[in-house]
């Protein structure tokens, strides 16, 4: 009778897993449509939903650094039928926002997908063209420069502040609502610098419209050889987005890992992972286990940074 009772109480998970995908997934970007996350979830949809074997469907809910969507996902049915993609600012968002869900009890982490350095890039208007020259600039005028982020706590955010610090200067930070709208005021001039996701400036930089001052990653990059990186001028100093796939806590771990199974052989595909690598991203697909451990770690470090400049949600 009792083993009879546990088989009642397991088959509908194992029922579940055998036959999941039977209907559209759901993947929330917890950010405007345009930014990078928005990106990378574009750049896999097609290949991801035809190795699912249903449609695969994007839906962008911004807010409070992709906190908004976090949290309606970490309350959605642990069923895989609604999935989170995420930036960075997942490794730190608890540290800092009420609504943020915990990412370590509330979310099954699937897979880190793929990172990217982040470029700092300039306004056209904004004179200085070097690190060393926007350093001087920030020094000569205490708080008058200014820099854009999709966020407090954000990479954009926490790169500035660590900036500051390797410079010995105090700039004025202008918080916007995702990486689109970061990118059309950089556009507009109406910031003076900001560091973005090089794949989402990229475009930019090539056709002018934004100055590259440094690149964020621990060496050069193919596709601006000619702009050095941070660390040339203040050595350790990197900065790097990532970006990855979640699901809510007590998603059957069949489910989970076919979720995986399928992010991962997506970003295998050669005219997939070729458009990744060629816009600026570095692939990673990585396994639940090292996904975890490496958003553990971000949070950590980046707890500490929030907590040693007494970063703050206005």
């Amino acid at each position: 009778m009792k083993r009879a009772l546990i088989l009642v109480l397991v088959w509908p998970f194992v029922a579940l897993a055998q036959s999941y995908p039977a209907k559209p997934v759901r993947v929330v970007v917890p950010f405007p449509a345009g930014g990078t996350t928005d990106l990378v979830a574009r750049m896999v949809q097609a290949k991801f939903a035809e190795f699912l074997g249903q449609p695969v469907i994007i839906e962008n809910k911004g807010g409070a650094g992709g906190s908004i969507g976090a949290a309606e996902v970490a309350r959605a049915a642990p069923d895989g039928y609604t999935l989170l993609m995420v930036f960075d600012t997942h490794g730190v968002n608890h540290h800092l926002y009420k609504q943020a869900p915990d990412p370590f009890k509330t979310l099954e982490h699937i897979s880190l997908m793929v990172t990217s350095p982040s470029t700092l890039v300039a306004g056209t208007a904004f004179t200085p063209s070097t690190l060393r020259e926007v350093v001087a600039r920030a020094k000569a005028d205490p708080g008058k420069v200014t820099y854009g982020s999709v966020g407090t706590g954000s990479s954009n955010h926490l790169g500035a502040l660590l900036l500051e610090q390797a410079g010995g200067v105090k700039m004025t930070h202008v918080p916007y609502k995702g990486g689109g709208p970061l990118v059309q005021a950089m556009l507009g001039n109406q910031v003076d610098i900001a560091f973005i996701s090089t794949p989402l400036i990229l475009p930019h930089i090539k056709s002018g419209k934004v100055k590259p001052i440094a690149v964020g990653g621990a060496k050069r990059i193919a596709q601006l050889p000619d702009v050095p990186t941070l660390s040339e001028t203040f050595p350790g100093f990197e900065l790097v987005s990532w970006f990855g796939i979640l699901a809510p806590a007590g998603t059957p771990k069949d489910v989970t890992a076919r979720v995986q199974r399928e992010i991962t052989r997506t970003l295998a595909v050669p005219e997939v992972n070729q458009k990744l690598v060629d816009g600026g991203f570095d692939v990673v697909g990585s396994s639940p286990e090292e996904f975890l451990k490496f958003v553990r770690g971000e949070s950590d470090k980046l707890g500490k940074v929030i907590r040693d400049n007494n970063v703050a949600v206005d």
